[in-house]
């Protein structure tokens, strides 16, 4: 483990993180953290917490944790999407080489309708690009 800690701790949570300013030099050499703010990664709203006011400081450490946090995300989400790709693929050969008939009965009109969905969604952005919308 370092020895040296971050100055700042974010508590990640589903639409952002909550802020910690880490405390470990005071006088009873314990490890404090004092929640300054709230973030929401989807419109990039900060709001500092209670009575807190954001110093330049803890401003810049917190767009920067949105930033690198928002990459974080976006990879994940193409991780997913290229994931889904290879269950795609992972279905059609089970659905060709071991699905029993009550298997295929059990799923095949939700994958027909999921993919029916996803296919229109993707011709329909396709188009888009390529007309220039």
């Amino acid at each position: 483990m370092s020895t040296s800690l971050p100055p700042y701790y974010f508590r990640v949570k589903d639409n952002g993180a909550l802020v910690f300013r880490v405390d470990a030099e005071n006088r009873q050499r314990r490890l404090e953290l004092d929640q300054i703010a709230t973030i929401n990664i989807n419109n990039g709203q900060v709001k500092p917490q209670g009575d807190t006011t954001l110093s330049p400081e803890d401003e810049a450490a917190i767009a920067t944790w949105i930033e690198a946090r928002r990459a974080e995300l976006a990879a994940r989400d193409l991780d997913d999407i290229l994931r889904t790709v290879d269950h795609l693929n992972l279905t059609a050969h089970w659905a060709q080489s071991r699905a029993s008939e009550t298997d295929l009965d059990a799923v095949t009109d939700r994958l027909l309708l999921a993919m029916h969905d996803l296919r229109t969604v993707l011709v329909r952005k396709r188009a888009d690009r390529l007309l220039g919308k």
